[in-house]
């Protein structure tokens, strides 16, 4: 058990944490949310010890281990991938390295403290650390001809499994994790969602990624006013359950009685929902025990994204003939043929992200194929998120003149008429009126999702477009393709946007394309399709 107590953060006048008095139990895993500068990363850090409270102490009990999953890429650089795992367990290593030390400088006055040694390594199970750390290894896609590279010669991907597997190894009782899937590819995200589902002991994860989350947590923690609360169930169930408590507590006329039913029967709904699925939700069966009274409303501000057409595209929306692009005379996709219908929403999927940036550069007229051609049906009007935007933002303006430089008329150069799309995204007063040069990375896409809406294409392409955002846009975005009339092609490492928006999956091979009419998790648990990515692939 975690146990936090009177925790205080100040940064100057700003109160991070105020008073945070709270308790993660065995066995739950938590799910901690909160909007962007509400603290998460700082409290993860101040739980692994890495930075001080203002005031306050975190307590673990005795005689249990904390594991953090490491941010900092290259500080394993010296040790080899199988040393750095084991690194995860500190006081296993440093029996190690001890007795190693003893062993190759051996006379008989080292002998009873090996004695000693070997007894507590033993004790930690340490005669069988080398071979769990490669299965931990190989689960997580490294094969054993890396387990005794150096850290310093793997590319940035690989290490950031090789710091997984260290925070996973030994079995620590409490695991601290802050973005765990980041550049990881889908195959490893799964691994890692079915041994997390069944992990008996604490896990604290700060994540964007929803699908994560849902397949996880049992516990959500929400950051919001300077105070953490716990609340049973994934993401979805939280997000579903706040949004219904909002939409009651604006119910002034409707009786209590009433509200109350209402709840009682989304929880039946959603439980019954989770139990057919592998969530960790259905496994500690937290939704049914939940009180009523733990359903609070939200104080989150959402994004309004709303996309409008100006015209309604005919039934000609795109063709492709035999497209294909390299990169310094490797491929990254060929023969692909696509004829778009009216309201497809496709996912462009690549186990290469550079694939799927150059069919969006070359269907933007950014980029010349190698080959082949497309053409727009002549009805259509196209709005394009790139994943690089900085391009847009080497100006001096401030976000109002900023986003007039795609007005076409001078209706829609007036300032209230561009203040309202900001607004929108949430820029409101003061906000508007800051410099396009001093934008965070979500401020940017925000910003480029204000002068797509402004657009009113009938045809949208999305690269990457969660990159940067916070849940509450992600979930926004989300919400907005679901319900937009038009045409979509749209690529995102987010599962949960892939699954419930696409239609369509488009994947771009090194030999070729392959298109299906499906939903994304069908695609992805075919077992046609996925021999047939491997043939794609290899």
């Amino acid at each position: 058990m975690l146990t936090v107590n009177n925790l205080s953060v100040q940064f100057g006048k700003r109160v991070l944490f105020d008073e945070v008095n709270t308790v993660f139990s065995d066995g739950n895993i938590y799910g901690v949310i909160g909007a962007n500068g509400a603290g998460k990363s700082t409290f993860l850090k101040i739980i692994a010890g890495d930075q001080d409270p203002t005031s306050g102490n975190i307590f673990l009990e005795p005689g249990k281990r904390m594991s953090v999953l490491n941010q900092n890429h290259n500080m394993f650089d010296d040790h080899t991938v199988l040393e750095t795992v084991m690194m995860g367990n500190k006081e296993l290593y440093k029996v190690k390295t001890e007795m190693d030390a003893l062993y190759a400088d051996y006379d008989d006055k080292n002998a009873d403290r090996i004695g000693e040694l070997q007894v507590r390594f033993e004790e930690m199970n340490g005669w069988n650390a080398d071979s769990d750390a490669a299965t931990m290894l190989s689960n997580l896609g490294i094969g054993a001809d890396y387990h005794y590279t150096m850290m310093a010669d793997l590319d940035g991907k690989l290490k950031v499994r090789v710091l997984l597997a260290q925070a996973l190894f030994g079995n620590p009782d409490v695991l601290i994790m802050d973005e765990p899937t980041n550049d990881l590819d889908l195959e490893t995200i799964t691994w890692l969602e079915n041994f997390l589902a069944n992990y008996e002991n604490t896990v604290i994860v700060v994540s964007h990624d929803r699908h994560f989350l849902d397949a996880v947590c049992t516990h959500i923690s929400d950051i919001d006013f300077g105070k953490i609360n716990h609340y049973s169930g994934n993401y979805t169930f939280w997000y579903e359950s706040s949004q219904l408590a909002a939409k009651q507590r604006a119910q002034q006329n409707k009786k209590a009685e009433e509200k109350k039913a209402e709840l009682e029967e989304f929880i039946r709904r959603f439980s019954a929902n989770v139990a057919k699925s592998k969530q960790a939700t259905s496994r500690k069966k937290m939704i049914e025990k939940l009180n009523i009274a733990d359903i609070k409303p939200s104080s989150r501000r959402y994004p309004a994204i709303i996309w409008e057409q100006e015209r309604e595209a005919g039934d000609q929306i795109l063709n492709i003939k035999d497209l294909a692009a390299s990169i310094e005379g490797e491929t990254l996709f060929k023969n692909v043929d696509l004829n778009m219908a009216k309201g497809d929403k496709i996912v462009v999927f690549s186990k290469d992200s550079r694939a799927t940036t150059a069919f969006y550069e070359i269907l933007n007229d950014k980029q010349k194929a190698d080959a082949g051609t497309f053409e727009w049906g002549i009805t259509t009007t196209q709005a394009y998120l790139p994943v690089d935007n900085h391009e847009y933002f080497n100006v001096d303006l401030n976000l109002v003149d900023w986003l007039r430089q795609w007005s076409k008329t001078e209706e829609e150069r007036d300032e209230v008429y561009v203040r309202g799309f900001l607004g929108k995204m949430i820029f409101s007063g003061e906000e508007a009126l800051k410099s396009a040069r001093v934008l965070s990375g979500g401020e940017k896409v925000r910003c480029m999702t204000s002068k797509m809406m402004m657009q009113r294409a009938n045809v949208l392409m999305f690269d990457e477009p969660t990159n940067h955002l916070d849940l509450e846009s992600i979930t926004a975005f989300n919400n907005s393709l679901k319900n937009f009339k038009g045409s979509v092609l749209f690529t995102t490492h987010d599962h949960e946007f892939a699954q419930t928006v696409a239609n369509r999956v488009l994947e771009l091979t090194p030999k070729g394309v392959i298109d299906r009419y499906m939903t994304f998790d069908d695609y992805l648990d075919d077992p046609k399709i996925q021999e047939l990515r491997k043939k794609m692939y290899s």
